[in-house]
């Protein structure tokens, strides 16, 4: 799978675990920023993060902030993307089977590496259902995101 990985300056030593890991586990990574801990804007990092996955460049999406908020947030006002912020395993595979998210944002002031790691196993490995009700759900925020 090719992952887009991006995250602000609060999140840029997490996410050089992320990178690694993400590529442990055999996935391919696309970096879009930052590239050290000098301030940036996390929507300008989440733009670019998000138009990898809407062009189809990537099938999903890891941003990694302070809290993991404001990326959920900048990555939701793009159309076609499902964000979540993820903090605990169940989140973060629950999100793709039922809501089938396709950017996890991660807090780096609130969560570990050992548990970033754990929270990008299971969103990676993680499946959208077959389920007949998740497919209606999702279908009504595709709906939502059509009409504005």
């Amino acid at each position: 799978m090719r992952v887009v990985i991006g995250s602000d300056h609060a999140g840029w030593p997490l996410k050089n675990a992320v990178v690694e890991h993400v590529r442990s586990l055999g996935h391919e990574v696309v970096d879009v920023g930052s590239f050290d801990d000098k301030p940036v804007d996390f929507p300008d990092i989440a733009r670019a993060l998000t138009q990898k996955v809407k062009s189809g460049e990537a099938e999903r999406g890891i941003m990694v902030c302070g809290t993991g908020v404001g990326a959920s947030i900048a990555a939701n006002k793009v159309k076609g993307i499902r964000a979540a912020v993820c903090h605990d395993i169940h989140s973060a595979h629950q999100s793709v089977e039922h809501d089938d998210v396709n950017v996890m944002c991660i807090g780096a002031k609130i969560v570990g590496s050992w548990l970033a790691q754990d929270l990008v196993s299971s969103y990676l490995s993680a499946e959208f259902s077959t389920d007949e009700d998740c497919r209606r759900r999702v279908e009504k925020l595709h709906a939502m995101d059509a009409k504005g």
